[in-house]
Order: structure tokens, then sequence, then C-alpha cells
């Protein structure tokens, strides 16, 4: 196997975090309400968190990084297809796909023991069927390696030009795509690869690759404008994070006319992790009559996670609680959310001092620095990991057993719902049980708890950190 590629990764760029408008103050001081009584009234301060929002592509890219196995998944199955009459079949195995031995032996050797779900079921219509292929479905389930299986598999290697054209919507996703792809490869020297980015000299030459991986603007530009391929010889055309790549100023007319540029019988394939209606249109123009596989995303359910409320006076009141919290109970790994990033640093640097393994993922780190931070989590370097809504959706961690609020999520002065739903989500994942905990100062929040639990229809109990019996009792339920 040959590459010809970049000299190098240009250095990321980093996610300006705004400061905000209101920072957080320490809740004021009051008398310690009757054990039947709910909190005394105090108005809810209300902390606009004024980050930088996480994009779509980043999101992919970390998921990318900290997902290096398959999920367990059991999701279901839907598809969808234009000829109902024409039966559908999955393999258990590998070789059931006659796949040649030396792309067998890279599946292999990337860690794969047996299909995926998604992989059970796509892999026939794309490499036997050779069906346009319209597939949702998350990080982990093994799409990527799919797509490329079926991609590679269609290589002719005594033909030495493109074969294969893979978009993704950034620099480094293609990076991405493109190291996996030479894995998968590795075993076979005749199938070639040439990364085509941003950086790369430009030339009228025909290129001699057989697999070309690249973002829409540069690979327009290759194709169209230079001709450094013809495109009637591709076999195999796929869009990668296509919600990202339509989410990307320029790129959904640019991998339109690539397509426009294809023969009739090329195979299209497109994924994308949402299937929205922008979505549903763009997949229906460029890849029609397609096969659709939607692997749903494991349905939240909070039947699993344990949720509890903790009533505290002063900001070093719900320091306390917390600090009690994590020294009587093994929680394991932990994700705690605050509204502001003030309120972030400060609750870091204190667990810090107390000797707690700790790491906070904010709006002014980088893609890069995000992700190793999420690494170190997910891998127990740090068994803490402090955020604010930032980190509350898009990121898939299964080993996380323990959610604090130690701020409520408020919106406009009201519990947002949507977003406590994320917050909490990140435990209790994949059957798992979970424990969500909220701290709250004001008799506005406790109002809050009680719309929470009236919404989900899921009880959220009062818990008392000074109570080391009823802390116990929490570690064995």
């Amino acid at each position: 196997m040959t590459d010809v590629s970049q000299s190098g990764p240009e250095p990321a760029q980093p996610t300006v975090e705004q400061q905000t408008v209101q920072e957080q103050q320490p809740a004021q001081e009051q008398p310690k309400p009757a054990d039947n009584q709910p909190v005394d009234a105090q108005p809810v301060n209300e902390q606009p968190v004024d980050e930088q929002p996480v994009t779509k592509a980043d999101f992919s890219l970390m998921n990318k990084f900290i997902r290096s196995t398959l999920l367990n998944s059991t999701h279901d199955v839907e598809i969808i297809r234009s000829d109902p009459n024409n039966p559908l079949y999955s393999v258990k195995t590998f070789e059931e796909l006659k796949l040649d031995e030396t792309l067998l032996k890279g599946v292999y050797d990337m860690g794969f023991s047996k299909p995926s779900k998604i992989q059970e079921t796509a892999l026939p219509l794309l490499i036997n069927e050779r069906k346009n292929l319209i597939a949702q479905s998350q990080s982990g389930t093994g799409k990527t390696a799919a797509f490329l299986l079926a991609s590679l598999s269609r290589v002719d290697v005594t033909q030495k030009y493109p074969q294969v054209i893979i978009l993704s919507p950034t620099y480094e996703l293609a990076v991405q795509t493109y190291e996996v792809a030479r894995r998968m490869a590795k075993f076979n020297s005749e199938i070639t690869f040439r990364l085509v980015t941003k950086g790369q000299p430009v030339s009228n030459h025909a290129w001699t690759e057989t697999v070309l991986i690249g973002t829409p603007g540069r690979m327009v530009d290759s194709t169209l404008k230079y001709k450094n391929a013809n495109m009637s010889k591709i076999k195999v055309y796929v869009l990668d994070e296509a919600d990202v790549m339509i989410d990307t100023q320029g790129h959904k007319a640019q991998s339109m006319r690539m397509r426009r540029a294809l023969p009739p019988d090329c195979q299209i394939l497109l994924f994308s992790a949402t299937y929205d209606d922008e979505i549903r249109r763009f997949a229906s123009d460029i890849a029609p009559n397609a096969v659709e596989i939607h692997l749903k995303r494991e349905e939240q359910s909070l039947a699993n996670i344990q949720q509890f409320y903790i009533v505290t006076r002063t900001e070093e009141d719900k320091y306390r609680a917390l600090a009690n919290i994590f020294g009587t109970i093994s929680i394991g790994q932990t994700f705690i959310f605050c509204q502001t990033k003030k309120s972030a640093s400060y609750l870091t640097q204190k667990l810090s001092n107390d000797g707690h393994q700790v790491s906070m993922i904010s709006g002014d780190l980088t893609v890069e620095q995000r992700t190793q931070a999420l690494l170190d989590f997910k891998e127990g370097r740090q068994r803490v990991m402090i955020s604010t809504n930032l980190m509350a959706r898009g990121i898939d961690i299964d080993q996380v057993t323990v959610v604090v609020n130690y701020d409520l999520p408020v919106d406009k002065g009201r519990i947002d719902k949507e977003t406590y739903l994320h917050r909490i989500g990140r435990t209790g994942r994949f059957g798992k049980d979970g424990l969500a905990i909220n701290m709250i100062s004001t008799l506005d929040e406790k109002r809050m708890i009680d719309e929470l639990e009236v919404h989900f229809g899921q009880p959220i109990k009062e818990l008392d950190p000074n109570n080391i019996e009823e802390l116990e009792k929490l570690e064995q339920s």
C-alpha cells in the first residue's frame, strides 16, 4: 500500500471563548429550612453562558478519537428500500462477504472480530448488490469501516487511476478517514491513496492513486478544474458526515457539482449522524433510489438513573456537600456541569487543591485539547470532568457513572428540560445504572426540581450529604 499526502497537519486554530455577561456570585446565606419545608424563597440569578458553541465537525472529530472500539450496540436497525419485494439478508461473519484475502486480513488486524449491527446489514447491500445507500448512525457503530470496506472491495488494482472518491467536511475528519483506510489496506500494496486537502500542490497531471480522500472544495478543484481524475471512471462516491457537510458553507453545492459529473452507475453512499428534513432532501437528490438504514440512537430512558437533589445555603455549603459525597462513596467517572465558566473554573481549582483527579473542558480549548481531556477522562487518568453546557450533548462516553448538576440548567429564568436530559444522559448509557445529583439553593430551584419530576415522570429524592449512612446506602443501591 502506498499513499500520497500533504506535508503535515496545519495548526489548529483555538476556539475563542467569549466573556460571560454576568458571572456567578455565591448564593446569599439564608436560614436552614425545616425538614418538611421547601428552600426559602430566593430569586434565581440567571447566569448566561456565552461560550463559543462547539461545531458539529468538532464533536464528530472528538467522537472519532475517543471511540477506539465499537459500541456494544443493541440498537434496532430500520431498513427502507425502494423494492420491498426484494428480500434483505445480513451477515454474521466477514467471511460471508467473499472479500479479498488482503482486505479480510486488514479488517481483523484492525480489531474487528465480527460485523457490527450496521455492518452486518449494510455490507451485503454495498458489496454484493452495489446499492446506493443512505445510512444514519452515531459514532462508534462501525460505519466508517463499512463504507471503506465496500469502497476498497470495488478497486480494480490492475487499473492505475482513481476509482473511489470519499469526501469529509473538514481537513481533520478527512485525515482520520485516510488513516483508517490505510490501516485497512495495509496488506494490499496495490490499493493506493491520495489525501486531497488544503495545502497540497496543484498540478495538471493525471493521478494514479486508486482512492481519493479529501474535502469538497479541494476535491472539486482537483477533479473538475485541473482534471487530475477522470470522473467517468469513478465507481464509488462517499459523503461522510453529511449533516456536517451541509452545515458548512459551500460544501453542499460542491458535493452536488461532483455528483453531476459522475457516471450513472456510480455507487453513492451517504452517512449522517442526524436525519432531519434538510438532510433528507439532500440525500434524495444526491443518492436517488437508495436503500435507507437508520440505526436508531439509543432511546434515552431515565428509569435506570437514580435522581437526587441536595439543599445548600451558601456556596461553601455547596462545595462541602459535593466533597462529602466524594469522600464517602466510590462514584467512579463523574461529569459535573456548571452554568458558567467562572463557576466551573472555581470548582476545578477547589477539587484539584483537595487532591481529586479533575479536568475542565471549555470553549477556549482547541479541538485537540478537548479531545485529549476527553481521552484522559475516558481512560481513567482523570476521574472528574467539569464542564458548562458545552459538553452536555454530542459526546458518547459509556464509562460515566455519576452526573452532578452543580448548577441547574436554566434558560431565561426557566428550567431547560432538554439540556437537563442531555446532561444526566451522560450516565445510565447502554442499559447501565446511573446516578444524577442536583445541587439547589433557592425556592425557584426547588420548583424546577418538581417540574422535572412531573415532566419526566421519574422521582427526584432529597439527599442529605451529611448523612453518612444514607450516602453509603446510595453506593450499595
